[in-house]
């Protein structure tokens, strides 16, 4: 596999990336390369004070370098799609680009104390949720699979990082 480009949206803390891009090396068996900061203006929709991820997608793809494989935006703003309230990420079904946001994995968020592990470990499934996507996989009935599909923060805790046997069969084998 070749490289997985990793682009900050607005601004994102260094280790924050640092540990992202080491867990996608590590479960994905794959390269990783960091580009400049996206600024998201584009994005944003006062009418809802959040930022539409789609659009973040349009802009992610022309960045995304010839030698990469795929682009995975990386924000702490609020994302949003207009037919959802709020969601956590989005990709491209079978193609390059994939944006994810830590705003509503942050545990505070819901009047908890901060837990910066967890929502290490959130944001890592989400970037290999989407990128599974980005692959061809859609979500999967299997609970533990990190494909299998989550609507709120505490169903991401309950799966893993990884993808489940028949997910990485399906989306990476043939290119390992």
């Amino acid at each position: 596999m070749s490289v997985i480009a990793l682009v900050p949206i607005h601004t994102v803390p260094a280790t924050q990336l640092e540990h992202l891009a080491r867990g996608i090396r590590e479960i994905l068996h794959c390269e990783t390369a960091l580009l400049p900061r996206l600024e998201a203006a584009a994005a944003y929709e006062a009418a809802r004070n959040q930022y539409n991820s789609t659009t973040l997608l349009a802009h992610l793809l022309p960045l995304r370098p010839p030698h990469s494989a795929k682009i995975l935006g990386i924000t702490e703003l609020d994302l949003f799609i207009p037919i959802l309230t709020y969601v956590f990420g989005e990709a491209q079904l079978s193609g390059a680009a994939a944006v994810v946001s830590s705003f509503r994995l942050r545990n505070e968020l819901y009047g908890l104390p901060a837990d910066p592990t967890r929502l290490r470990q959130r944001l890592l499934k989400e970037a290999n949720h989407e990128l599974g996507h980005t692959f061809g996989l859609i979500h999967c009935r299997n609970v533990n699979c990190v494909m299998h599909p989550s609507t709120y923060a505490e169903d991401i805790d309950l799966k893993a990082e990884r993808f489940c046997e028949e997910c990485w069969k399906e989306a990476f084998e043939s290119v390992h």
